[in-house]
């Protein structure tokens, strides 16, 4: 594929803090791509390209227009994999230093949907096809509630999530309409309550079990609907141990307080139980629960396959978060993604704190026929573009 034309400009996220937008152009087509940023980050996440204290992007913009657009503009490209690898090798570094992971994926996210311009044929659909994956919905995990980095720790958690099955316009109905019976709950119990980073509602309790019972009651007895969290526990990790609502726990304390959540509650799925360096609490977990239980790893495995193949070895867990901009490149987060189903991990496909209105994610999770899909709640414009776009491939597929 001949590029015919390059440009970025400097955006800013749900968090008003500066990301790239780029646009790529052919002689008939022309997309844009933007990239989130995260709050909650693991430490051997791929580095983003930040100036003036990491609030600006005038250095990964000069970096793209003196680096990467010139060789775009003179050099054809025949597909995704030799796209993404001139980016890694241009970058020379391990961990997207030199040219950053944000810079890096908006081409690469570009590059990719410009491809499916090209070919006429819908984004999630070129993915599955061009990378041999076979797609299909994935569940809707909706953040209902928000705690830790996302909500200044108003809760211990950093997510509450309602995970929804079924096809998108059903499962997203459904989610919505807890969602909604949650914000009355909420006011009726506490008043007004302020929303975190993702949409949630961030109201403060100071009983751990609190918001699992106002979650279970709203779903109890539904079909095809469960309640996860995300823990982000190396948030609250000290010294090896970890800290919660005033009270410390040890390791096999926490695993403990998880096997009673699970037990009393209709909780599923707990993404990051303990700190990313703590993988004898992520096994631990994993060999005395459920074998229903579904044992996520994020700031555990950064959508890297090196680190993910160690992970696998040691059993920490038995699926995985894919978030692209933790690795900066779409080629690595196929790798990634074939891995674990290879494995026999489940993905699930995520958006970051600090969002755009780029829907690439959902055709994402559709396109490697993910396990699950983490949007926020769509009470933000941001969260809600990748619902929207969830409904339309329904449409297109159907159609």
């Amino acid at each position: 594929m001949n590029i015919e034309t390059a440009e970025v400009q400097e955006i800013l996220d749900s968090r008003g803090m500066p990301t790239v937008e780029v646009t790529l152009g052919t002689r008939v087509h022309t997309i844009t791509a933007s990239v989130p940023s995260g709050k909650s980050t693991g430490s051997k996440e791929a580095l983003e390209k930040r100036d003036a204290d990491g609030r600006g992007g005038s250095d990964v913009c000069r970096l793209l227009r003196e680096e990467i657009f010139p060789v775009l503009l003179s050099r054809e490209f025949t597909d995704q994999r030799a796209l993404d690898t001139f980016l890694i090798e241009l970058d020379g570094t391990k961990n997207k230093a030199r040219l950053g992971a944000n810079g890096m994926l908006a081409v690469s996210i570009a590059f990719a949907k410009l491809s499916a311009k090209e070919a006429g044929v819908p984004l999630w659909q070129h993915i599955a096809e061009s990378e041999t994956f076979t797609p299909s919905y994935p569940r809707l995990y909706m953040n209902v509630m928000n705690g830790g980095a996302h909500a200044d720790f108003r809760l211990p958690f950093q997510e509450y999530i309602v995970v929804v099955g079924g096809k998108p316009r059903e499962a997203y109905d459904r989610a919505k309409e807890v969602f909604k019976t949650l914000g009355d709950v909420i006011r009726a119990a506490v008043g007004e309550v302020p929303m975190g980073d993702e949409g949630g509602y961030s109201p403060q309790f100071s009983m751990l079990e609190r918001p699992f019972e106002i979650l279970n009651e709203l779903i109890h007895g539904e079909d095809e609907m469960f309640l996860a969290i995300d823990a982000a526990a190396t948030e609250f990790s000290e010294q090896g141990n970890y800290k919660m609502l005033g009270t410390t726990y040890t390791r096999a304390e926490l695993v403990d307080t998880y096997l009673a959540l699970i037990e009393k509650f209709s909780l599923r799925s707990i993404e990051d139980p303990f700190a990313e360096d703590d993988t004898e609490g992520f096994s631990n977990l994993l060999s005395c629960s459920p074998k229903d239980l579904i044992v996520v790893g994020d700031d555990l495995t950064v959508t890297n396959s090196e680190v993910l193949k160690e992970m696998i070895s040691m059993h920490a867990g038995n699926a995985l978060i894919v978030k692209p901009n933790q690795i900066g490149t779409l080629t690595e987060v196929y790798d990634t993604v074939r891995l674990a189903h290879t494995a026999g991990w489940k993905t699930i496909v995520s958006h970051r704190s600090g969002e755009t209105e780029d829907s690439f994610i959902a055709d994402l999770a559709v396109g490697v026929g993910a396990y699950g899909l983490k949007a926020g709640a769509p009470s933000q414009r941001v969260r809600a573009v990748k619902y929207e776009r969830l409904l339309a491939i329904e449409q297109e597929r159907t159609s």
